[in-house]
């Protein structure tokens, strides 16, 4: 166990400090209130929500947009739109933040590893869009907090997720029960 001054504590409350990220065709940025169709979109897709829990119906994703305001989703650090760098329009999200310790799945045996999150609009699937943001992502991460691990969680269902982190360069390391 770490005090709370200990460098592995203090790494491990860090997440990224970047507002915005590019490449060659993606910006990952703050949303904004033009991205509230996109958050309803992702939020209640069946096929996009097939391995997060299924869709959520439409009347409370607008009501928690409405409540908490379209700009705000992305308050927390290391929460990205993910945007198309021509038209600026939302194609995802990528979270890079801390998993919980309470939580299965861990490579450290306190936690508190980075996890990489992503979820794309159906009409950007299969474009290399989620490798790129990915990877966009993780080279910030890089940078700013050198030799941290990251972690993709997914189901052994979600074989084009599984696909995408061996892609990126993950492995298999356990399958939390």
């Amino acid at each position: 166990m770490s005090s709370p001054n200990s460098p592995h504590t203090e790494a491990t409350s860090l997440t990224l400090s970047a507002t915005e990220i590019t490449s060659a065709r993606l910006r990952l940025r703050a949303a904004r209130d033009v991205d509230r169709d996109g958050f309803i979109e992702l939020q209640t897709d069946p096929r996009v929500r097939l391995h997060l829990g299924g869709p959520r119906p439409r009347s409370a994703v607008e009501q928690s947009l409405d409540a908490l305001g379209v700009a705000r989703v992305t308050d927390k650090p290391g929460t990205f739109v993910i945007a198309d760098r021509a038209t600026d329009q939302l194609v995802g999200t990528l979270l890079l933040h801390r998993r919980p310790a309470d939580l299965p799945g861990h490579v450290v045996e306190q936690g508190g590893e980075l996890e990489l999150t992503y979820v794309l609009r159906r009409d950007a699937w299969g474009a290399g869009l989620a490798f790129e943001a990915a990877t966009a992502a993780l080279r910030t991460a890089a940078s700013e907090l050198p030799d941290q691990p990251v972690l993709i969680v997914t189901q052994t269902a979600n074989t084009r997720s599984l696909a995408l982190a061996t892609r990126l360069g993950f492995g298999s390391v356990r399958s939390p029960v």
